[in-house]
């Protein structure tokens, strides 16, 4: 027996979330991901998204990390069995060595986000050359696979995507 076309539409109009739905979980830090300000020298300096995704952008990273946290266990890249699970310990380094360092980052707004071994510094900065000694710095530390700097030197809309 086949279902009658308007049932399948009123049973898929109920299945689909509302505008109201979707925001409720609209922007979350999924994941816990490691997400901090290293410094506020420029107030007007837009907040990056950071690791804050809705429950599309979760659907659509799930996929990757757990494919990125097992290719780093299998190809011995890791001694931990994902590449994850680096995260916390990378962000406390970061906080230690900056607390030493910051006066070669002034003055800036930067923030900060670590997922699976990759630092994200974004925010704003003073100078252009900024980005890759920032870049440098982190890429320093243990256990970083790559840096990257996404700032917006000059006024303008920010190379990096907005909360």
């Amino acid at each position: 027996m086949r279902t009658p076309l308007p049932i399948c539409l009123l049973l898929l109009a109920i299945a689909l979330p509302t505008p109201a739905q979707e925001d409720a979980s609209a922007l979350r830090n999924w994941f816990d991901d490691p997400f901090f300000r290293l410094t506020r020298d420029e107030a007007d300096c837009p907040e990056p998204a950071g690791p804050f995704v809705d429950e599309r952008g979760r659907r659509e990273q799930a996929h990757r990390r757990a494919e990125k946290g097992t290719t780093c266990w299998l190809a011995g890249e890791c001694d931990r069995p994902k590449a994850f699970d680096y995260d916390a310990d990378i962000a406390a380094a970061i906080r230690a060595d900056f607390a030493r360092r910051e006066a070669e980052f002034r003055p800036s707004s930067l923030w900060v986000t670590v997922q699976g071994r990759v630092v994200y510094l974004e925010g704003c900065a003073a100078d252009a050359g900024m980005a890759a000694r920032l870049e440098t710095w982190a890429r320093a530390l243990p256990h970083v696979q790559q840096a990257i700097a996404l700032l917006r030197v000059a006024r303008g809309a920010p190379p990096y995507r907005l909360r």
